[in-house]
């Protein structure tokens, strides 16, 4: 752990003063002063580091003499040869995980090549379709299909409709740093997914961490988002009558997710294990979904998810959380209690650890939900809410500039908590719940983009609001 140096005003002061005639000196933590907007461009170019291109070049470690194509989005450069103590090899292209990359590089401000265009982005639409066009003259798998090799292979996994959603929703993001050519690859991408994501919108699909197939609250989102963005799309692409159907079906069966206490992660999934909720996906959702971050009964949710992680009577604390809150930062979420999934070995480990991911999620949740607060001038104070707010001891009689202030502080001190446990800056999959040193793959791709979407999400400048009064209160039933 580094330090920053810092003294007290030396105004009037001689600056030849020395010994017990010198200026207070303290020590200020690092963690404490690191300006978030620069570190996260910091991260950028670690993200970036896991990206193929033609000069950029990888070798499956599975597969000697079998070499990466451009655009491959690599979960993380770790195999278990390369990483003594985890037998996990993430040298494989998730599709989820890629368009979430994708997303952040076409928001970086990266410099484009003369005429807009940004090469990074013409290699992952080439890869991608590569992928689609392997998927579908596949025998076994459908465009859901999650996972491919580094040269764009189909690789067995399972079937997850959350990513040709979230694919198309990143290509419509990146649309305009793309070539000519590259943009009629793109638009045929995403016709392909449209088509395909309206035969299986309405059926089961493996959910977000990959445990069981069922109704999942997560993929839902996304295609709900998905949908409402390619209705009102803006690249060429005809809209079918039958979205403005699937946004209306959607939104209603999000509503089922309710159970009088919490968003359900997942319905009708067989032999699911007891303890699934509340699951940080419910607040993925906010992230790369249709959700609100307003949404009320979301915020109940959000509630019990940093009770089980950050109160010390709750049977899925995490001990990190005790300590960290001593020093002004934190606390870190994991996926659900009880999450067996240690990172280092495939063999489960029961109490599962902190992500840096879902840490991240949770704090542009917050920074979303101050946004909207400031946008629209109310706090959305209801019987759901009640309790999220109390916890950051705010209730009918602050004001939604309090609110939003708040709001903003607890996920900085979020962020700050992933800075002060990563490795040199580094991220990891994982966070060790009782120490906090980083653990499982190392480098994951996903939890850089995660902590630059939520610097995004701090930075982003809400309309000006008319004040209500201090009082006001929204009601959601």
């Amino acid at each position: 752990m580094t330090v920053a140096l810092w003294s007290q005003s030396m105004s009037g002061a001689n600056p030849a003063h020395i010994g017990a005639n010198a200026p207070t000196v303290k020590p200020r933590p690092a963690f404490a002063q690191t300006d978030l907007v620069a570190l996260s461009r910091y991260f950028s170019l670690l993200m970036m580091r896991n990206i193929t291109s033609d000069g950029y070049v990888i070798e499956n470690p599975a597969s000697p003499g079998v070499f990466s194509a451009p655009g491959c989005v690599i979960a993380a450069p770790s195999y278990p040869a390369n990483t003594p103590g985890v037998d996990q090899d993430y040298v494989f292209n998730w599709v989820r995980d890629g368009a979430i990359t994708a997303i952040e590089i076409a928001l970086a401000g990266l410099l484009p090549v003369p005429g807009g265009v940004l090469p990074s982005l013409v290699d992952y639409v080439n890869f991608a379709a590569l992928c689609q066009a392997n998927a579908k003259n596949s025998p076994t798998v459908t465009l859901g299909h999650a996972c491919f090799t580094i040269s764009g292979e189909v690789r067995p996994w399972s079937e997850q409709n959350d990513g040709p959603a979230i694919q198309s929703i990143a290509i419509m993001t990146l649309f305009d740093q793309l070539d000519g050519a590259t943009q009629t690859i793109a638009k045929q991408l995403v016709e392909t997914n449209l088509s395909y994501l309206l035969d299986v919108y309405q059926n089961k699909t493996t959910n977000l961490w990959e445990e069981y197939e069922g109704y999942s609250f997560f993929a839902r989102a996304v295609q709900l988002r998905f949908f409402r963005e390619i209705s009102t799309n803006t690249i060429g692409i005809a809209v079918p009558a039958g979205v403005a159907d699937a946004i209306s079906w959607l939104e209603s069966q999000l509503a089922t997710h309710w159970n009088g206490q919490l968003y359900v992660s997942i319905l009708d999934a067989a032999a699911e294990q007891a303890g699934y909720d509340a699951n940080i996906d419910i607040v993925s959702s906010v992230c790369y979904g249709g959700i609100e971050a307003a949404d009320t009964k979301l915020l109940a949710t959000a509630a019990i998810l940093r009770r089980q992680w950050a109160n010390p009577s709750s049977s899925n604390y995490f001990p990190v959380n005790g300590a960290d809150a001593a020093k002004g930062l934190g606390p870190l979420f994991g996926r659900y209690p009880g999450d067996h999934y240690d990172g280092d070995v495939a063999a489960p480990v029961v109490g599962g650890h902190p992500w840096a991911l879902c840490t991240a999620n949770f704090a542009e949740f917050q920074y979303r939900l101050a946004n909207a607060i400031d946008a629209s001038g109310a706090i959305p104070l209801d019987q759901f809410s009640e309790p999220f707010f109390a916890e950051l001891g705010l209730g009918a009689s602050n004001s939604t500039a309090e609110a939003s202030a708040a709001l903003r502080a607890s996920s900085d001190v979020m962020l700050r908590a992933i800075v002060y446990h990563s490795d040199h800056y580094e991220l990891s999959e994982q966070f060790d719940g009782t120490v906090g040193y980083e653990k499982s793959v190392r480098n994951l791709t996903w939890s850089y983009a995660a902590f630059l979407s939520a610097v995004r999400a701090r930075s982003a400048a809400a309309p000006a609001a008319k004040p209500k009064p201090r009082s006001s209160r929204s009601r959601r039933s």
